[in-house]
């Protein structure tokens, strides 16, 4: 009866008794909207899996994606970060892979833009999966290929891996890849933006063309429409938590600081603001800034971890595992963590370099927030950062809230009562209090003082962030000149210092100060010292009544604006989705977007009419700048563009070659027109790991010494059981146990009575003679004893 209980809670209807009619329990029809896994119509297997993984309902982009990729249809779902897209491919993918299949090559491959997103995928596979018989291998740059051609053989039915060494290994082994029948582009905006655009091309011409192809992004660029216009077969466009960008249970908080303050402004919101309990995520711009911050704070007591691109692959594994078991309290990144790492419990995300570009800063503190859970990105904002900042709230169709005055809060205070201040003010822009920074900038000081490594670290950090700074993608002009029009040298301690700071104390030293800055004396230069009959006074004295009008329009007008709110300074238009509505529904015959909910608020739909009979007539009215110009430059990815901007030919200087390159012309069917064809284009040319272009058919002879080292046949020729093999061969000649030892020492004494050469049987006779030298000289009396009675017994039996 207990068994029968628990088969009913995970399959979702009730088994029938010895008196019920029929063979087979009829499951009850239950509401699309509501229910959970059960009513997706999947085998014991996965729900089994699904409910030792911990999941009890699925997410919206769950409930909408599964049945539509279990029909077979190709699918291209848009969700933010953290809704849940990995078990919407993953659950599909059991469903129709089911039980292991006899037949060689791999049916299902999922390509990740990192290592740890491919890591972080596998895990979830073996967990949701483990009770399939369905085998799984990951192919990741930096690993050793001679375990990966291994695992190749071995016949996996599901491939988690990387495009570059993917298509090294495609290119190497001379993979087939006829029996795919899956595949799946997670982050497929990442993998654009990293340059992966040339591997997945490539890869999807080796696919079959019955294969079912899935693409997950956050968001919808350009370039990943014209990519499912051409590698999808009539996709369907899934678009949910397209308005809300951000977390809904995600706080902002930015923090103005000098560029030489960012490292106090980091202690003091480590030490101060944020609890010890909680864990931080910390994004910086280069790797450099990473072993510098890392020694930085582990100087202060703060125990951390760094990870970047070009650390080694076992380092970066070791280093996250600290973060995820929560040995250490913060972890260093770049931007190689944006979208690639996630950490279920993480609390806090800092941004010590603002990032350039409004997407890559939702994906960062996307990394939080996650799966109902609340959390805080903290930004560390310098002077020359201010214009990427009004980029993001152009971007997020939001203004800038400045925190107040320890003056402004007092002045309320004495009017409205001792009232608390809103201290969890969600995006409002404030300093750190300058004692703060001044207290942890002289510790920082003693600690350069006495350690000289970390003052040459530094040092190094400063070159590689003026080289940064080279590279880093300029502030669009509407921002720049938006930033002349806002005065940010007013600006409050943000809110969460509050009950830290003593705030009566700052009020009165703020009061004193604004005092000095607007003193302003009677007098000029050209008075001092002298009388008022003075002709140098009677001058300026009728100057300032000359300009006395313009000097009053003036003050008005500084006054006016000292009055007008950042939000409606920073006024943007409507956001709008990413790509044209005209490209979006010449690729997709069926978009679902989110259910709109009905607002019966009186007010809300009195405003609602207003706006709908002020609207403008656009069918014959031209705006000067397109409606989704931030949120399109937000999301543009355009590596040709800017190559070609930065690029001068002058290859064409003859007839001859002007001739014979207007020849080389060909019609591009996403274009619909005539594009030209470069012979020396990187056409057949593939990106390796190290970002070096090598030809397409470029072999390093690895994989056939492998085969010559493990006597392996061709991978075509392989089954499974010689896969297993070649594992337990490869076992015994890498020795891990003590059978492997013993193994490698068999294999030894075989060398040893191959045919040798003359010097070496000699040397090996030598040896044996020396050896028995030693032993007569030690124990000479036993063995002639042994020998005498040898040579007796010898005697006797002759006899």
């Amino acid at each position: 009866m207990n068994s029968s209980k628990k088969v009913e809670d995970v399959v979702g209807f009730s088994l029938p008794t010895d008196g019920d009619e029929g063979d087979f329990p009829v499951p009850k029809k239950t509401s699309q909207k509501g229910g959970g896994f059960q009513c997706l119509g999947l085998s014991f297997e996965i729900l089994k899996g699904i409910k030792k993984r911990g999941y009890k309902v699925p997410t919206p982009i769950q409930r909408k994606t599964i049945p539509l990729v279990m029909s077979g249809r190709d699918v291209v779902a848009m969700a933010r970060t953290g809704s849940g897209k990995t078990a919407c491919f993953l659950i599909p993918m059991f469903e129709k892979l089911k039980v292991r299949a006899t037949k060689v090559g791999a049916r299902a491959l999922i390509l990740s833009p990192t290592r740890e997103l491919a890591l972080q995928t596998l895990k979830f596979v073996r967990e949701i999966g483990r009770f399939t018989s369905l085998k799984s291998v990951c192919v990741l740059g930096g690993d050793s290929m001679e375990n990966q051609f291994t695992a190749m053989h071995g016949n996996p039915d599901i491939i988690i891996a990387t495009p570059g060494r993917f298509l090294h290994l495609c290119v190497e082994m001379d993979l087939k890849l006829d029996a795919v029948e899956y595949i799946v582009f997670d982050e497929a905006d990442r993998l654009f933006e990293m340059g992966f655009g040339e591997q997945m091309n490539d890869i999807l011409g080796r696919l079959p063309d019955s294969r079912q192809t899935l693409l997950f992004s956050a968001t919808l660029p350009k370039v990943l429409v014209e990519f499912a216009r051409a590698g999808l077969a009539d996709p369907v466009l899934l678009r949910l938590d397209v308005e809300s960008k951000l977390p809904e249970l995600l706080k902002l908080v930015f923090l103005n600081c000098r560029p030489e303050d960012k490292d106090a402004a980091l202690l003091v919101l480590l030490k101060q603001a944020i609890g010890n309990d909680s864990q931080s995520a910390i994004f910086v711009a280069t790797k450099h800034h990473c072993e510098y911050v890392s020694m930085l704070l582990s100087h202060s007591g703060i125990s951390n971890s760094c990870v970047y691109s070009t650390l080694d692959a076992s380092a970066r594994k070791i280093n996250v595992a600290k973060f995820a078991n929560r040995t250490v309290r913060t972890l260093i990144v770049t931007d190689v963590a944006a979208r690639g790492i996630d950490i279920p419990f993480l609390d806090n995300v800092i941004n010590y370099n603002f990032p350039a570009k409004a997407k890559l800063f939702i994906h960062r503190v996307g990394r939080c927030a996650r799966a109902g859970r609340s959390g805080t990105a903290y930004s560390l904002v310098s002077t020359e950062e201010l214009p990427y900042l009004l980029d993001l709230h152009l971007f997020l169709g939001r203004g800038i809230q400045k925190a107040k005055t320890a003056m402004y809060i007092k002045k309320e205070k004495e009017e409205n009562g001792d009232n608390e201040n809103d201290e969890d003010a969600d995006g409002v822009f404030g300093c750190v209090p300058q004692p703060l920074i001044e207290e942890e900038q002289a510790n920082i000081d003693m600690m350069l003082i006495k350690d000289v490594e970390m003052e040459s670290q530094k040092r190094t950090c400063k070159n590689a962030y003026s080289r940064y700074l080279q590279t880093r993608t300029g502030a669009s002009v509407e921002s720049v000149r938006r930033l002349r029009e806002l005065d940010f040298t007013k600006l409050g301690a943000h809110p969460i210092f509050n009950k830290i700071h003593c705030l009566p104390l700052e009020a009165d030293k703020q009061t004193l100060l604004s005092a000095m800055k607007q003193y302003r004396p009677k007098g000029t230069v050209f008075e001092l010292g002298g009388s008022i009959a003075s002709s140098q006074y009677q001058a300026m004295k009728a100057k300032r009544d000359f300009h006395d009008t313009n000097i009053g329009k003036h003050k008005l007008k500084r006054e006016e604006l000292s009055l007008k709110t950042d939000a409606e300074c920073l006024e943007s238009p409507q956001a709008l989705t990413s790509s044209t509505q005209d490209d979006i529904d010449d690729t997709f015959s069926t978009i679902i977007n989110p259910a709109k909910r009905r607002i019966y608020d009186a007010e809300t739909i009195r405003a609602k009419k207003m706006r709908n009979k002020n609207k403008v007539d656009e069918k014959h009215y031209i705006p000067y700048s397109a409606p989704d110009k931030y949120l399109e430059e937000g999301l543009s990815v355009n590596f040709t563009k800017d190559a070609n901007a930065a690029s001068l030919d002058l290859t064409g200087d003859t007839d001859e070659m002007m001739r014979h390159k207007k020849q080389q012309m060909k019609w591009d069917r996403k274009k619909k027109k005539m594009v030209q064809v470069n012979p020396e284009k990187k056409v057949t040319m593939i990106k390796t790991e190290a970002g070096q272009w090598i030809p397409s058919t470029f072999k390093s002879g690895r994989y056939q010494n492998w085969q010559e080292k493990n006597k392996v046949e061709d991978k075509a020729d392989s089954s499974d059981e010689e896969g297993e093999e070649i594992q337990r061969k490869t076992k015994s000649i890498h020795p891990n146990t003590h059978w492997g030892r013993h193994n490698q020492k068999l294999e030894r004494k075989k060398r040893d009575k191959a045919l040798q050469n003359r010097d070496q049987i000699v040397k090996k006779r030598l040896r044996k003679e020396k050896h028995k030298a030693y032993v007569m000289a030690k124990h000479g009396a036993k063995v002639a004893n042994i020998q005498a009675k040898k040579r007796e017994f010898r005697s006797k039996f002759k006899r």
